[in-house]
Parts: C-alpha cells; sequence; structure tokens
C-alpha cells in the first residue's frame, strides 16, 4: 500500500497563520482538526507550523508531509459514527531543539496571528532562565523568546500582535502563562517598550480542550483500518466523536479565530468558568481519582474499567455522589444544575465506547500535578457543603499513594509492581514527583499501619505538593491512611468491595 502523503491529498498552498508548540494527539485531534475542517470550508484559510519540544525526530511528519489521518469512532446522538478524515492543515513540523533559529524566524511571517501550545500541566512551570539560549529550556521561555523575535520585526504593531492560546488543563492557563511571559521579560530585562506591546497587543486566552484522543489503535486495529483507507499512515489518529474547545475572548478574538464558525464544538464566550469547572472536576478529576485503583486491579483501559461491574460503580458512585454536588452552578439558561447532571451523564457514555482504547497508564503522566489542579479544590468543596469525609475520594486518594509506590529505580526510571492473574506486571511512573515518593515509601513497613499513617499525614501535609494542607480537612487523613492500609494488606480487590458496599 501507498503511504500518505501530499501526493495522495494534495492542497493548496495556504500562509501559515497559526503557530503550535507541541504534537501531541490532543492538539492532531482538536484544535489541527477544528482549523482543517475550516479550511476545507473556505473560511479560515491558514496552516499550522508545528514546534517539536522535546527530543526526537520530526521524521514521521516529514514523511508523509505533515499528513495524517483522523479516525473518528464512538455514539453520537445515538448514532454510531465512524469518520475517517485526512487532515492537511499542518504545513511542517519544525524541531525546538535542532533548528531554533528556523522557529525564531517564523515570527517575522506578516500572517501569523495565533499560538497554541499543549505541553501538559507540568509544561505550564515557571522556571528563571535566559530566554537567549538556543533553545530555552522551558517552554514560557521559548514562547517569551518567540514573542519577543516578534516584538523586534513588527516594533510595536499592533496590526501584528498575536492571540495566544494555552490547552493545558491548568486553571486560568492563559492568565497564568501571561504571567509568566511577564516574569521572564523582567528577568531577561525585554524592556519597557516590549511590556507594552505585550500588554496591549498579545491577547492570552483561557481556554479548555475536551475530546478523548487515544492517538495510535493497536497493531491490529491500526492493520485493519490501514487495509479499508487503502494507504498505511504511522501518525493515525483515533479520537470520538464528542468535542469542545472552550476559549475565552472578545469580538477581536472571535474574528481572528473564524475557524470558530464551522463546528459547534468550538465555543468563544467571555466567562468560560462553567465550562471548565464541569469537565475539570467530573471528567478529569473523576479520572484522577479513580485510574489508579483500577489499574492496581489490573485493568488495562478506560472502557475496561467502565465495563468492570466493581470499577465502573466505584465511578459512578464517585462522580455522581461526591464530585457531582461540588461543582459551581452558575445558574444562567444552559448552565445550570441540570446541565451539570447531563454532562456526567455524557461523560460516563463516553467511556464506554467500545472504539477507543484509552489507556490508564497513559492517564497516570504526572498524576501529582493532575491530583492538585483538579481534585483540592473539589474536595475542599465537599468538606464546605458536608463537613463530612468523602469516603471514595479518600479510597481514590489512597489507591494513587499507592501506584506512587516504586519497588526499584532502573536507569533513572521509577518502577512499581502490581500483581494480576497473569503474574507480576511492572509499570514504569511517569511523575516528577516520583523520586520523593521513593524515598517517603522506604520508611514504610506495609503491614505495620503506623508508619503507613505516618506516610498518609506526611505527604497529605505538604503544602508544596498541594498548595494546601489537606491533614487540616477533618478525619480524611485518617479515611486515606485506613484505605492504604487495606490496600497493602488485603488487596485492592476486596479493599474495593467493602467500599461498594450500600452506604446505611
Amino acid at each position: 500500500m501507498p503511504q500518505l502523503s501530499d501526493a495522495l491529498y494534495p492542497t493548496a498552498w495556504l500562509p501559515e497563520r497559526v503557530l503550535q508548540f507541541g504534537t501531541g494527539v490532543l492538539l492532531r485531534g482538536l484544535p489541527d482538526y477544528f482549523i482543517d475542517k475550516a479550511n476545507k470550508q473556505g473560511i479560515f484559510n491558514g496552516t499550522i507550523v508545528v514546534v517539536k519540544s522535546t527530543g526526537g525526530t520530526t521524521n514521521e511528519f516529514t514523511a508523509q508531509n505533515s499528513r495524517y489521518t483522523l479516525a473518528v469512532r464512538g455514539i453520537e446522538n445515538g448514532q454510531d459514527i465512524s469518520e475517517d478524515t485526512v487532515i492537511t492543515a499542518i504545513s511542517r513540523v519544525i524541531s525546538a531543539q535542532t533548528q531554533w533559529r528556523e522557529v525564531l524566524n517564523v515570527a517575522k511571517n506578516p500572517a501569523l496571528q495565533v499560538i497554541i501550545s499543549n505541553t501538559t500541566e507540568v509544561g505550564l512551570t515557571y522556571v528563571e532562565e535566559s530566554i537567549f539560549q538556543s533553545p530555552p529550556a522551558s517552554f514560557p521561555a521559548k514562547l517569551t523568546a518567540f514573542l519577543y523575535e516578534r516584538f523586534k520585526d513588527v516594533g510595536g504593531s499592533r496590526n501584528r500582535g498575536l492571540v495566544v492560546i494555552p490547552t493545558e488543563l491548568v486553571t486560568d492557563n492563559g492568565l497564568k502563562l501571561r504571567e509568566m511571559v511577564e516574569a521572564l521579560a523582567k528577568y531577561n530585562e525585554l524592556g519597557r517598550l516590549f511590556m507594552k506591546w505585550l500588554k496591549f497587543h498579545v491577547r492570552f486566552c483561557n481556554s479548555l480542550v475536551d475530546r478523548i484522543v487515544p492517538g495510535r489503535p493497536d497493531a491490529n486495529t491500526l492493520a485493519t483500518m490501514q487495509t479499508q483507507l487503502g494507504y498505511t499512515d504511522a501518525l493515525l489518529t483515533v479520537a470520538e466523536p464528542y468535542r469542545l474547545w472552550a476559549i475565552e475572548g472578545d469580538e477581536r478574538v472571535r474574528d481572528i479565530l473564524s475557524f470558530a464558525q464551522t463546528d459547534p464544538g468550538v465555543i468563544i464566550e467571555e466567562d468560560i468558568t462553567f465550562y471548565r469547572e464541569r469537565k475539570l472536576r467530573l471528567l478529569n478529576g473523576v479520572h484522577t481519582f479513580t485510574v489508579p485503583m483500577a489499574y492496581l486491579l489490573g485493568i488495562e483501559t478506560v472502557y475496561e474499567a467502565n465495563h468492570n461491574p466493581a470499577t465502573s460503580a466505584f465511578i459512578r458512585r464517585l462522580m455522581q455522589e461526591e464530585v457531582l454536588p461540588t461543582v459551581p452552578d452558575i445558574g444562567l439558561p444552559g448552565m445550570d444544575a441540570a446541565a451539570i447532571s447531563t454532562f456526567a451523564d455524557e461523560v460516563l457514555e463516553r467511556w464506554r465506547n467500545p472504539h477507543i482504547e484509552h489507556l490508564l497508564l497513559n492517564i497516570t503522566l504526572e498524576h501529582t500535578a493532575k491530583m492538585q489542579s483538579r481534585n483540592v479544590k473539589t474536595l475542599q468543596r465537599y468538606y464546605r457543603k458536608f463537613n463530612a469525609v468523602p469516603p471514595l475520594m479518600a479510597l481514590g486518594m489512597a489507591g494513587y499513594l499507592q501506584f506512587m509506590r516504586a519497588m526499584r529505580v532502573e536507569e533513572g526510571q521509577y518502577l512499581g509492581e502490581i500483581e494480576t492473574k497473569a503474574g507480576m506486571i511492572t509499570y514504569p511512573i511517569h511523575d516528577v514527583q516520583a523520586a520523593y515518593f521513593y524515598d517517603r515509601w522506604q520508611a514504610v513497613n506495609p503491614a505495620d499501619e503506623t508508619s503507613v499513617r505516618a506516610l498518609v499525614l506526611a505527604v497529605l501535609a505538604d503544602e508544596q505538593r498541594w498548595q494546601a494542607n489537606l491533614t487540616a480537612l477533618p478525619g480524611f487523613a485518617d479515611a486515606v491512611a485506613t484505605c492504604l492500609s487495606q490496600l497493602l494488606t488485603i488487596g485492592p480487590a476486596a479493599t474495593l468491595a467493602r467500599y461498594m458496599q450500600p452506604r446505611p
């Protein structure tokens, strides 16, 4: 079979209007999809220059002229959806590590209007560093260097301003990214005129993305899909039908992001709090509380977790009984308690999509940062509303702590272990806090409840980790310690069964 390429799917030349930091499947399955759809309707008429910030090569993109297939599979409005679209919106992919000067040259393009990013929650971290490195280490520093290059070329022109839209799952991601860029500008002494141009002509928009995009399917499914398509595609990306990109912006932003008019999944409003809260708490937060427990039971995918009787009950009850009551009701038409409840039902249905193989282990990437950003506020709201321990959240926190227990370190990689029917399985802990937890677990004797409790108290009281002292929540540390002791002594299955007993 031929390889997917520009020769198979040629398109007319379009100016590069978007710079994108990140090559991940979420960006390919959501923002890039919307832009491609608009281009094909003759509306946005602009392509995307993608910057690969991490190591590795861009060979897969180069070989296919940055084309890839987006395979949408699932249920939408009761209909079985199976759609394959060749995305042609990416013009080229540049490596920040080896082509930094070429990245900076994009700043001189007068057609450029938009910058998008997705560098995970950890990517939105302030690092005080020189922006004149080649390249700077952190994403905020890379962005500052790029914006400064733009400023030097345009001389502070309003007409050459930009709209910056981070899609990292961090509350107020646009505002936080702006603060980091401004701090880096001051540290690097970029000058008053640059600060003025940044303030008035670069718009940082908070945004929220919501689409399950597991990416590349397993080998057998991929082979079947490629046979049906008639070509091979090393970048083939699977996504669910549901899609949402909510962006905070005014009419100027709406004019620049003209692709929004082609799909109801793009929402541009001056306040996206409602969309962010319901998604962050109900979808992301529930995932963060429940995925470690499901993985400890030997379950590998979201689909399996939501069809296993024990874990599906855990997920459903945690969402409906403990998380759902904490989501703010904005009280506007379409933004009320009924809409929140409907969204929760939709999330549970989306997780049962048989066409999506969403690996639980992938969801655990930087799980500590996710637990802090998604669930600490949910815990605090629960206490304010009920003044009681949420038992299933406590169980979810205990499952997370056990998941973070590395049994050994090999070549700098922290490795955990779970016992399954097939035997002992080793798994990687991809979390910048892995060393922190490894050190603390060394003092724990799983059979000694006192040492387990000491671990829980030390971790939950760590304000640097959580930006709050979680031991201040009455009874929560005790509940987590009890859960963790049970997980370590009687095992995940028996522990979960105890907590799934009907409540009196």
